[in-house]
């Protein structure tokens, strides 16, 4: 069993930065991949970016490639996501997930956080 919370997120403007957090109960966080997802108003949820359990491999999806940096650290049962050059777009509610990385893919979980708003103004 793995909770998730996430944190971090806010309003800020276009080309602004946000740091989100999402901290992990459990003993169990070093043995999964992670990933976060988005939400936008009106539409379904969509893959972001992932990270392997040791965090020596990362996956994005192309919207955010070279904006977004996904990181983690076991010891804190955290993991991040750094996100730069925000754009109105990336106006969502935005999730982490626990899951599973291979075959050079992400594979999400059942364990789900409840959410963290971010909302990027033109």
């Amino acid at each position: 069993q793995v909770q998730l919370v996430e944190s971090g997120g806010g309003l800020v403007q276009a080309g602004g930065s946000l740091r989100l957090s999402c901290a992990a109960s459990g003993h169990t966080f070093s043995s999964y991949a992670m990933g976060w997802f988005r939400q936008a108003p009106g539409k379904g949820r969509e893959f972001g970016a992932a990270i392997s359990s040791s965090g020596d491999s990362t996956y994005y999806t192309d919207s955010v490639k070279g904006r977004f940096t996904i990181s983690r650290d076991n010891a804190k049962n955290t993991v991040y996501l750094q996100m730069n050059s925000l754009k109105p777009e990336d106006t969502a509610v935005y999730y982490c997930n626990a899951g599973s990385y291979w075959l050079g893919s992400y594979h999400p979980g059942n364990y789900w956080g409840p959410g963290t708003q971010v909302t990027v103004s033109s």
